[in-house]
């Protein structure tokens, strides 16, 4: 006989999931999905696009301020999708209270990824269809082996490209336009004799 059925994965699961630092959770669609933990250049990358939005956005020291960004926090966009996007943000207009509970049930109004070299699909076509459908209006994916910066915008039920940029570019970019953006700066630097 073959096993029994088995339900579709909630947050229960996430909250059960085994804690020994090697792994963090995701669930896509009903599935508990083990992630390994990133390699130094992800959380570079990741941490200099936190620090370049984070003063004007956040804070609101030399730009607009009204965003709450958040590293890394567990998002529920349905019962059985519950993710934890490198970076989300929300505007303060929408959620007026900083969230003190996980996970946070409002869909954010942008959302970035830092694409796994090992799983790039993973960002690129499954997150990316979830985010669309969940109503996130803004998606921006960073390769850090391609050094690229690519951002997405939803419009009528589809991700529309609002353009990709890489080193020496400084582009405004929705919904952060209020800023020039140093791409370049985003990714580790070059070794010298690297192609």
């Amino acid at each position: 006989m073959g096993e029994p059925a088995r339900g579709l994965a909630t947050w229960e699961d996430l909250l059960n999931a085994p804690e020994d630092g090697r792994f963090t959770y995701e669930i896509l669609g009903g599935s508990l999905e083990a992630l390994p933990h990133p390699l130094p250049q992800h959380g570079w990358t990741q941490g200099m696009l936190f620090s370049d939005l984070s003063s004007p956005f956040g804070r609101g020291r030399g730009g607009p301020g009204g965003w709450w960004l958040i590293l890394e926090t567990d998002v529920m966009l349905a019962t059985h999708d519950i993710v934890a996007p490198d970076i989300a943000g929300w505007r303060r207009e929408r959620m007026p209270a900083f969230p003190r509970t996980r996970p946070i049930e409002i869909a954010p109004d942008w959302v970035c990824e830092v694409l796994s070299p090992s799983h790039p699909q993973r960002d690129r076509v499954r997150k990316a269809d979830l985010y669309l459908r969940a109503g996130v209006p803004h998606y921006w994916m960073l390769d850090v082996e391609g050094r690229t910066l690519e951002a997405l915008a939803a419009r009528e039920g589809a991700w529309v490209r609002a353009g990709a940029w890489t080193d020496g570019d400084c582009p405004r970019i929705p919904p952060f336009e209020a800023i020039e953006l140093d791409v370049g700066g985003l990714f580790p630097p070059i070794e010298k004799g690297t192609p």
